[in-house]
């Protein structure tokens, strides 16, 4: 079961709900003679439950309130700043903004300014969670790449002036790929494709791509750079939902790989629980690289010890994470890999010959079909 697609809230809607926030307060001042105050809900794995039938994080009913108060000023008027800026330069002007232009804006506030980048990212991510919209409907766009497209998909765009149609054949970028925009809402797709692939890094991205390995597997492969962002996601989840295509991820044998880039993509993460039903794709399974792997194809001179930080990560995933502690076959394997010691990389198929990974390893781990939930 997964969720129906997020209702695209009007630049309207938007702005009124600001404006209810700011009449809350104006009257905590004018009319009960209080000191104004703020809910937004504590974004933490400890404030996050596993729904198995939705397949994903939902967040819990634990708030964070915050009072003005001396200790508190600078934070409150931040907030209040933040909030005017969304809704007369955003909203209102129909206008977009990236978050670093946003703590560069802020320069302009006087005392109320932010001294560092990462306090105005945590201030919007937290009025995000308080107003329930979702940042690129507030005009704010990510900064972060969306991933790389290629394979047997039409995408179906549109000029932003004209509104006429534009159709990206993913098959006929020459040597490069698509890259996926910061919104996609808008998109829909046409594909016969099997299934998509999602890959962690962007050399083995590439390593697929230069021989077409789409054509061969009737694949979409998709490059996440990492831990996918919330446009990766979106889109991976919308293409998933629209042409009901299963979805199967690659990544690094490690806990990051594993506990980060995976777990993300699949059921979302504790800081974003609030739109975690928009951005994960429940139906994803985990193809490899797992610590099996790496008995079953002869690649134990071609690990990596894991360091310190690998380990505390996994015991961290064992003891907290409740899609890891859901899932025995996440314990299994978390438990082999600390036990082995090691930790292994994509490209490590290498071994056996560079294209050992596309002519051997994903064919026999795709017609086995034995992924991990």
């Amino acid at each position: 079961m997964t969720e129906q697609a997020p209702q695209v809230v009007s630049k309207q809607a938007a702005s009124r709900k600001i404006v209810e926030v700011a009449g809350g307060i104006h009257g905590d001042i004018v009319k009960k003679h209080k000191k104004p105050s703020m809910r937004f809900p504590i974004r933490s794995l400890a404030n996050v439950k596993y729904d198995v039938k939705r397949g994903h994080f939902e967040i819990l009913n634990k708030t964070a309130e915050r009072t003005l108060s001396y200790n508190t000023v600078k934070t409150f008027a931040q907030s209040m700043r933040l909030l005017a800026t969304t809704k007369n330069d955003l909203l209102d002007k129909d206008d977009i903004a990236g978050k670093r232009e946003i703590y560069y804006n802020s320069k302009s506030w006087g005392e109320c300014r932010f001294d560092e980048q990462p306090e105005s990212d945590t201030l919007l991510d937290d009025i995000e969670a308080m107003l329930a919209i979702n940042r690129e409907q507030l005009g704010y766009i990510p900064e972060e790449r969306g991933g790389d497209v290629c394979g047997p998909i039409v995408i179906l765009d549109q000029d932003p002036a004209t509104k006429k149609e534009i159709k990206i054949d993913c098959t006929k970028l020459g040597s490069g790929a698509w890259s996926i925009p910061s919104r996609v809402e808008h998109l829909r797709f046409q594909s016969k494709a099997k299934f998509i692939l999602a890959v962690e890094t962007a050399s083995l991205f590439q390593r697929l791509v230069h021989p077409r390995y789409y054509e061969k597997a009737n694949c979409v492969i998709i490059s996440m750079s990492g831990v996918p962002t919330r446009a990766c996601r979106r889109f991976i989840r919308r293409v998933a939902d629209d042409l009901k295509m299963p979805v199967l991820a690659f990544t690094d044998g490690d806990p990051y790989g594993y506990c980060n880039i995976y777990r993300t993509l699949k059921v979302g993460s504790g800081q974003a629980a609030h739109i975690n039903r928009f951005f994960c794709v429940p139906t994803c399974h985990y193809l490899g690289v797992t610590p099996q792997d790496i008995i079953d194809y002869d690649l134990e001179d071609a690990t990596h010890p894991l360091e310190e930080v690998d380990i505390k990560r996994a015991k961290d995933a064992l003891k907290n994470d409740p899609f890891i502690k859901h899932h025995k076959e996440w314990q299994d394997a978390l438990n082999q890999m600390i036990n082995m010691g090691v930790r292994i990389e994509q490209q490590a198929f290498a071994k056996h010959g560079l294209n050992f990974v596309l002519d051997t390893y994903l064919p026999e781990k795709i017609k086995k079909a034995n992924f991990l939930p």
